[in-house]
């Protein structure tokens, strides 16, 4: 099963819960260089940085975990779909690493390593998304997917939509 299919899966607890996170984000306002619309975010995974470009010259900036070693990717694409609470199904690369990992694990779920919100990309299994280890952000960390802290990503899910452009790069 895709992460695109399980997160379509899951079930939600609410943007009220969602929303009372927001509170706690304290993301940067920054000097930003780069020839980008207001509004595209951009992933800078030498960096380890979300910015979501304000207007020429600024953006949002927000620590984020990457793709460790040969997980990592650029490109441009843009947010599909926006969850609260995901459920996730590990894709057939984690699980062959992971085999005893289980096929779905619930929104809420401790053991889920999508946090509180995620937002997927298309053409990929890749997603924007919350973490339940805080400590794995700034690293090299994960299969592809940028990694929030919850907070964070409350913060972004509530600036951005579907169909906001996302360029990555290394």
């Amino acid at each position: 099963m895709s992460l695109r299919i399980a997160v379509a899966l899951a079930a939600t607890i609410g943007v009220g819960t969602l929303l009372s996170t927001a509170a706690e984000a304290r993301p940067d306002i920054v000097g930003f260089r780069g020839d980008y619309s207001p509004g595209t975010i951009v992933v800078r995974t030498h960096e380890r940085r979300l910015y979501l470009v304000v207007d020429q010259g600024r953006a949002v900036r927000y620590p984020v975990g990457v793709g460790r070693a040969g997980k990592q990717w650029a490109g441009t694409t843009r947010i599909d779909g926006k969850y609260t609470n995901p459920a996730w199904s590990p894709p057939a690369e984690v699980r062959r690493d992971k085999p005893s990992m289980p096929s779905v694990i619930p929104g809420g779920s401790p053991r889920n390593p999508m946090g509180v919100a995620a937002m997927t990309l298309a053409g990929g299994e890749y997603a924007i998304h919350g973490t339940n280890m805080p400590g794995s952000v700034g690293g090299f960390v994960s299969y592809g997917c940028i990694r929030m802290l919850n907070a964070d990503i409350t913060d972004l899910f509530q600036r951005v939509s579907v169909g906001t452009t996302v360029v990555v790069t290394r």
